[in-house]
C-alpha cells in the first residue's frame, strides 16, 4: 500500500489471490541503481508494443519486463495486466534493460532515440518505426551502440505473428539470437537484409488487411447463398487458416494445392473463373506494390 492508500499486487499470483483480473507492480520515477537488469524494455505501449510486450512476457517471464510510454497511465494499466514493471519515463524504463524496443511512430522516433542515447552505451536498440533505417538510428543514438530493426505484423499478438529482423553494421549474432529469444512467443521470426523490409512489410505487415475484407467477402457469399452470418464467417475464417497452413506445412505451391482441389468441370473451378475474371490476382499484386510504395516514403 502506497501513501495514498492504494494497494499494488507484485505479480500474476498476488493479483489473482485478491480476485483482480491483472497484475502489475507500481510505476516507478526511475531506475535504482544496483537493482538487477531487465531483459527488455518497451518504450511506447501502442497496439503494437502492447502486443509485443505480451509476447515478451510469455517468454521471458514479466519480472524481466519494463514498459514506459509518453501516457504514463497506459504503461501503468499494461504492467497491472501483465505482471511487468512501469517505469514514469521513457530514461527510466530505457536505463532498466539489456534490450531498448522503440516502439513509437516514426515521426517521433528521432526524438526519443536522442533522448535516450547517453544512456544506450552498454545497450542494445531495437526499432520497430516502419520506414525509419538502421543508419539513421545508428546516427541518433551513437556509433558503438548495436541497433536493430524489426517488423512484426498484428497476428503477434495472439502467437501467430511473422516478423522480420535486420540489424545494423554493430549488431552482433548475440543481439540477434536474444531478440530472436524475447520475440518467441510473437510466431514466427525470420531474419531479412534491410533493402526487403519495406516488401515484407507490404506482405506481411499490411497483409492481414488485404485478407480480412476477402474473409469477409466469402462470408458474404455464404449469407447470400443461406448460410447465418455468424456460421459463414466461422467457416470463412477457417478455411483460410487451413489453406494457410496447408502451404506452409505441406511446402507445396498454392497453385498445386488449387489445382487439388479443382475438379474438371466442378464448383470450385468455376468459382475460381470468377475470381480470375474479377481481377483478384492483378488486384492483390496492386495493393502489395502501393503499399510498399509507402513504406519507402514514411521515414522520409
Amino acid at each position: 500500500m502506497d501513501e495514498s492508500g492504494k494497494k499494488w499486487y507484485n505479480g500474476p499470483k498476488a493479483a489473482a489471490e485478491a480476485g483482480l483480473r491483472g497484475s502489475g507492480t507500481k510505476m516507478l520515477p526511475r531506475f535504482q541503481r544496483g537493482e538487477k537488469m531487465k531483459k527488455a524494455a518497451f518504450i511506447g505501449t501502442g497496439n503494437m508494443g502492447s502486443a509485443l510486450v505480451r509476447a515478451a512476457c510469455r517468454a521471458l517471464g514479466a519480472e524481466n519486463v519494463a514498459v514506459s510510454n509518453r501516457t504514463p497511465s497506459k504503461a501503468e494499466e499494461l504492467a497491472r495486466e501483465t505482471g511487468c514493471q512501469a517505469f514514469g519515463s521513457n530514461r527510466a524504463a530505457a536505463e532498466s534493460a539489456e534490450y531498448v524496443f522503440l516502439c513509437v511512430k516514426p515521426k517521433l522516433i528521432r526524438g526519443v532515440a536522442e533522448e535516450l542515447a547517453d544512456l544506450l552505451p552498454g545497450r542494445a536498440v531495437v526499432s520497430v518505426a516502419a520506414g525509419v533505417l538502421l543508419n539513421d538510428l545508428q546516427g541518433w543514438v551513437g556509433e558503438d551502440v548495436p541497433v536493430l530493426r524489426i517488423m512484426p505484423n498484428t497476428p503477434c499478438a495472439i502467437g501467430v505473428g511473422m516478423t522480420a529482423l535486420s540489424g545494423g553494421k554493430t549488431a552482433r549474432e548475440k543481439h540477434f539470437t536474444d531478440v530472436e529469444m524475447i520475440l518467441s512467443a510473437t510466431g514466427r521470426v525470420e531474419r531479412l537484409e534491410e533493402g526487403l523490409i519495406d516488401a515484407f512489410s507490404a506482405v506481411a505487415g499490411c497483409g492481414p488487411a488485404f485478407l480480412y475484407p476477402y474473409i469477409e467477402a466469402l462470408a458474404d457469399g455464404g449469407v447470400a447463398a443461406g448460410l447465418p452470418r455468424n456460421k459463414a464467417l466461422r467457416y470463412a475464417a477457417q478455411t483460410t487458416l487451413g489453406a494457410a497452413s496447408m502451404v506452409l506445412e505441406t511446402g507445396a505451391h498454392p497453385g498445386k494445392l488449387k489445382d487439388d482441389v479443382c475438379s474438371p468441370g466442378g464448383s470450385t473451378i468455376a468459382g475460381v473463373a470468377e475470381l480470375e475474371r474479377h481481377g483478384l490476382r492483378a488486384a492483390a499484386i496492386d495493393a502489395v506494390l502501393a503499399a510498399w510504395k509507402k513504406n519507402g516514403q514514411l521515414g522520409k
